[in-house]
């Protein structure tokens, strides 16, 4: 199986219930369109509703970071990406972007998955069978750069005097 680099959804619409009151999409739903992207690179990675449902092991969300670049607003029609930037024998490390259909960026994401046991629930190392389509999936993102906006931190940029 050949493995997109990166994942890229189909385009998405900005849903009505989802304006807030400043007239754009409300920050929480920045993170569902990230989510939508993420549940397609989990699926292709083994671990989609089925996964859940017949194991009981599954992706829990542990750490994001969000960062909004530009508003979206109800007209607006995007795409989301996913790239896995590394992975050990339990957890993934992930960069995505929401750009509009247009190109310009929206939005980065960047999140630390947990695979888990849902017995536990308690972390737990990937299956053999999984494991190797996440390290199929790696090896086809090592390729990519790693993203210039990976790896930020919240701070307020002092001007020096």
């Amino acid at each position: 199986m050949t493995m997109p680099a990166p994942i890229i959804s189909n385009p998405m619409a900005i849903e009505k219930d989802w304006i807030d009151y400043n007239g754009h999409l409300n920050m929480a739903y920045y993170n569902v369109l990230f989510d939508r992207c993420s549940d397609e690179a989990f699926e292709l990675m083994g671990m989609g509703p089925n996964y859940a449902k017949e194991r009981r092991l599954t992706i829990y969300t542990a750490e994001v970071h969000v960062c909004y670049v530009q508003e979206l607003h109800l007209d607006h029609k995007v795409n989301v990406s996913f790239q896995l930037i590394d992975h050990d024998e339990k957890r993934l490390r992930a960069y995505q972007e929401i750009r509009h259909v247009d190109g310009w960026l929206a939005a980065t994401s960047e999140s630390l998955s947990l695979h888990v046991d849902m017995a536990g629930p308690k972390v737990a190392p990937f299956p053999a069978d999984v494991m190797a389509k996440v390290e199929a999936m790696r090896a086809a993102h090592a390729a990519l750069p790693m993203p210039e906006r990976a790896g930020r931190s919240i701070g307020i940029k002092r001007k020096s005097a």
